[in-house]
């Protein structure tokens, strides 16, 4: 419900070289932001705390292997997927007010500071989280976990101000290609530390809390180039509309404005449905190798390092498809390879290196792709003037409504006490994700957005 209109939303309003090189320094420090934020994803959340906090849950745990937050019985396997669900519903209470406030007010950058340090500082401080803290480990997951979906909105909503629509997909690709660029460097830096942890004097729980606490310290660091270079749009309001709706009525009409475009809605359906499956094994894959397969951290971590390399060759890829195929198309394709990855995934055996590696790797071509071009293509659903408010939505479908996926994981696993019935019920979310965005008309829901419709799309 933005009641505003925005001053040079759109980049072709820049005329001339001078508009062209500053949309490019724009799009320069943007990247950098998923560079500074993705290292949060990829050691802390993918690898290092999900077995990190399951082996402190386990260790505050009951005769019978249960830990009792707020005195609910918890199986201690399952904490940290619950911690994960908790802190996206947090997320989901946040965003669309921020966004809104981000929208009327045109101050995203300030917002994204105060969103990126926030979670930054929570990570630095999982340094903390030793001993049997579970309560502690739990939430610093929810605060940095929720910091980084408000701050993806903010982060996301810059990319139609900063690209031409034919530019979209090219931007988006090349962010996330910095991120897991990120993301294996600061993952190899983590490796030589954990696997040498006895030569520079540290114990294993040492090692692991400061590749955790390390990640906050990078976010925090990069975060500077992009407040240092994206710049905020001037807003002009309707008489008598203030900087910023109030509570649930500003969510209650930004759902209700939303109405107005059954055919983005539709995108986010499908979206929220196959990405809760992405961003579910990019959480609890770790776990899963850890327990289930019985790998060593030292596995995972090279894993993981081949998902990040693999996934920057897999956007750029996905990329230069999408300007021949569309974005759409090249999208279902990689859902196909996703359901056929975790098929693949419930018959590895266990304490066989070699085959988790190639599921890393199929992984990791989809991965980066997947999630790139689903941020442009949305990006030409969204009406110009709400596009923070409308990231919001995104964004809780890309993090803010991803509980589902991992309650699901949590919940088989509490039920059948088996990874590989809890990995293979989220190929449903890529199935399901897959017939939903098929019956999208992209095309039509672009016009309908009030938005030019790119050649390929």
């Amino acid at each position: 419900m933005s009641a505003q209109t925005t001053e040079e939303a759109e980049p072709g309003a820049e005329d001339g070289r001078a508009g062209a090189a500053a949309r490019k320094r724009e799009q320069h420090g943007w990247y950098f932001y998923d560079f500074a934020c993705s290292v949060y994803s990829t050691s802390v959340l993918t690898v290092f705390l999900g077995p990190y906090l399951t082996a402190v849950a386990k260790a505050a745990a009951d005769s019978e292997g249960y830990v009792h937050p707020l005195g609910i019985p918890v199986r201690a396997g399952s904490y940290f997927a619950y911690s994960v669900s908790a802190s996206v519903l947090v997320a989901v209470l946040i965003m669309p007010l921020v966004g809104a406030l981000a929208d009327r007010s045109g101050r995203k950058k300030p917002l994204l500071a105060v969103a990126a340090y926030t979670g930054a500082a929570a990570t630095a401080g999982m340094f903390f989280l030793d001993g049997d803290r579970y309560l502690l480990g739990g939430l610093l997951l929810i605060v940095a976990n929720a910091a980084l979906a408000v701050s993806m909105v903010l982060y996301n909503a810059f990319l139609p101000q900063i690209a031409t629509p034919d530019e979209r997909d090219t931007v988006s690709s090349r962010g996330w290609a910095f991120g897991y660029t990120s993301g294996a460097l600061v993952l190899l830096l983590n490796l030589v530390l954990y696997q040498g942890h006895d030569s520079f004097g540290l114990s294993e729980g040492a090692a692991v809390r400061i590749c955790l606490a390390s990640a906050g310290l990078w976010w925090g660091a990069f975060a500077l180039i992009p407040l240092r270079r994206l710049r905020d749009r001037a807003v002009v309001r309707e008489p008598g509309v203030g900087p910023a709706g109030s509570g649930w009525r500003q969510l209650v009409a930004t759902l209700k404005d939303m109405r107005r475009y059954p055919l983005t809605l539709s995108f986010l359906l499908a979206y929220l449905i196959y990405n809760d499956g992405v961003q579910t094994v990019i959480s609890q894959a770790s776990v899963y190798g850890s327990e289930e397969l019985e790998l060593e951290q030292s596995t995972l971590i090279v894993a993981v390092l081949l998902v990040q390399v693999l996934a920057v060759v897999g956007a750029l890829g996905m990329g230069r498809l999408a300007r021949v195929y569309g974005a759409k198309r090249t999208i279902l394709g990689s859902l196909a390879a996703w359901g056929l990855t975790l098929a693949a995934g419930y018959f590895l055996p266990a304490r066989t290196p070699v085959w988790f590696f190639a599921l890393a790797a199929m992984i990791g071509l989809v991965l980066g792709g997947s999630q790139a071009l689903s941020r442009s293509l949305f990006s030409h659903l969204v009406p110009s003037g709400k596009e923070a408010e409308y990231f919001s939505a995104y964004e809780m479908s890309d993090r803010g409504l991803s509980w589902v996926g991992p309650l699901v994981f949590g919940l088989t696993y509490q039920v059948t006490g088996s990874y590989r019935a809890a990995i293979i019920s989220l190929v449903f979310f890529f199935a399901l994700g897959f017939v939903l965005l098929a019956r999208v008309p992209v095309r039509r829901a672009v016009r309908a957005a009030g938005n030019p419709v790119p050649e390929r799309i």
